[in-house]
């Protein structure tokens, strides 16, 4: 899965979140910031097992507390948060197979999951071939999750407990940019190049503060498929300016802004 600074935002979002689970006591306790019920064990017992579940860590431990959990508790409205944990970890160890595979469990339960759906749709865009046997599929899937995450993020998404009303735009606003990146990259591979320009426009536009120098490159290609050389070495410099934490695509970036260079005559910056 691609570096970007929205991993660490998303890491904290998806790490808190499950602390909104309540004990028994706490029936009906709605969540303040989204309004959704909180989620409870029904048993002390049940609520005990969740804890020490989620206090572990790594993504195959995660997953295997989450299965060993499901099957003692199946209708605890907990599991959710365990399979949500176990895709943090997968993301963290950079598991991108994993992290479909705890995504797509996670929308099983909770199909308006916003982590979950945009995570989901950025594997499954960045890892798009021409030789998918299921590439249409995998088309389909990008774009319903994406866009639904785009539809319901105001709704469905529900922040850490202590974050400020600064902090859940932010979030929001990166989930937002990672929903519409999948669906430009996904454009840019099936040679929409128009949509995948429009999509990564939008994609950058919600994050101006950090530039995610993937997204610019990106856009860059969506612009120079179109002849637009000019606009395009604007935005693979904002790429290159961008990626010093992203040596990879820093090196594709320079290697784009040297044939921009050539074909515009333009002066190297």
């Amino acid at each position: 899965m691609k570096e970007s600074m929205k991993t660490a935002l998303l890491m904290l979002v998806i790490s808190s979140a499950a602390f909104a689970a309540q004990q028994p006591a706490n029936s009906g306790k709605q969540d303040q910031s989204s309004g959704k019920r909180v989620a409870q064990a029904k048993t002390h017992q049940e609520f005990n097992d969740y804890n020490a579940a989620y206090a572990l860590s790594g993504g195959a431990q995660m997953e295997k507390a989450a299965d060993d959990f499901a099957a003692k508790y199946p209708a605890s409205e907990l599991k959710t948060y365990l399979y949500a944990k176990a895709l943090h970890e997968y993301q963290n160890e950079n598991n991108p197979a994993k992290m479909l595979a705890m995504g797509k469990k996670v929308l099983q339960l909770d199909p308006e999951n916003t982590i979950a759906l945009v995570l989901t749709a950025t594997v499954l865009a960045d890892s798009l071939t021409d030789a998918d046997q299921d590439r249409e599929q995998k088309i389909a899937e990008i774009r319903k999750d994406a866009s639904h995450a785009l539809e319901t993020v105001d709704s469905a998404f529900t922040p850490p407990a202590s974050a400020t009303p600064e902090q859940i735009t932010a979030y929001k606003k990166t989930l937002q940019s990672m929903a519409h990146s999948a669906l430009g990259i996904m454009a840019l591979k099936t040679g929409e190049d128009k949509t995948a320009e429009q999509e990564l426009k939008s994609a950058a536009e919600l994050n101006v503060t950090q530039p995610d120098p993937y997204i610019w490159y990106h856009l860059a290609l969506a612009q120079d498929h179109q002849k637009k050389y000019r606009e395009a070495l604007v935005s693979v410099n904002t790429a290159v300016q961008n990626a010093a934490s992203n040596p990879d695509i820093g090196n594709l970036a320079k290697g784009e802004k040297a044939r921009l260079l050539t074909l515009t005559g333009a002066s190297p910056q």
